[in-house]
């Protein structure tokens, strides 16, 4: 008998709001009206409230007083620093993670390869979405050490939606899992050095391929006419 987590109704709704801020439906400056959108998707307003809190916290809208809350918009030079610092904090984290390692760490490392791969084969970007949080979250854990992880998490949620995009980008996702594999044979023989260059280069190769990014955000952006303040 599956159970079902009771927050997924939450979560599918932040992330159906964060896909119209994506994909320019709420484009910069869109005001989040909460009872438009609890009307628009059959929810409540307190739901949708969390909703907001939740994005607002991963940087994609901003609550002003006496304006509620706004689509924000990061500009391509601070993206490129947000991934900068991104690679560095993840590189650290499988340093450590290669030196400090427990055995239920290598289970939830390779657990976790082994669902990217799953979701890899059935070409579900989505999935492998959800999977790759979980993968580099891993990754954080087993480097035990609480600071690192808070602030990698910190900024892995303020990037999530970027690195969604460019998952969709062609052969991003096969690319990806290769990565992954390395990484983690790097971090279970213990090389700490290739663990860190491994996944700094990771990250980095998102931030390479800006303009692969650049393009998909630009490709959205007709959608944006849809939307309305």
């Amino acid at each position: 008998m599956t159970v079902r987590d009771p927050d997924e109704p939450r979560l599918k709704l932040r992330d159906r709001i964060e896909n119209e801020i994506l994909t320019g439906a709420m484009p910069p400056g869109y005001r989040l009206d909460e009872m438009t959108l609890a009307a628009r998707f059959g929810v409540s307003r307190t739901p949708v409230r969390e909703a907001l809190f939740q994005l607002a916290s991963a940087g994609l809208i901003e609550i002003r007083p006496r304006r509620g809350a706004v689509v924000t918009e990061v500009g391509p030079e601070r993206l490129v620093q947000m991934f900068e610092v991104m690679a560095g904090l993840e590189g650290m984290a499988g340093r450590l993670a290669a030196r400090r390692q427990t055995d239920a760490d290598r289970r939830n490392l390779t657990d976790s390869h082994e669902a990217c791969r799953r979701a890899a084969e059935t070409a579900d970007t989505d999935a492998y979405y959800y999977e790759n949080e979980r993968f580099h979250h891993a990754i954080y854990a087993a480097s035990h050490n609480a600071f690192l992880i808070e602030q990698c998490a910190a900024l892995h949620r303020r990037l999530k939606p970027y690195r969604r995009i460019q998952l969709q980008v062609m052969n991003r996702v096969a690319n990806s899992l290769a990565e992954h594999e390395a990484v983690v044979d790097a971090i279970l023989k213990m090389d700490g050095d290739r663990a860190e260059r491994l996944l700094r280069d990771h990250i980095m190769i998102q931030g390479d391929r800006f303009s692969d990014l650049m393009a998909s955000l630009a490709e959205r952006a007709p959608e944006r006419s849809k939307g309305g303040q």
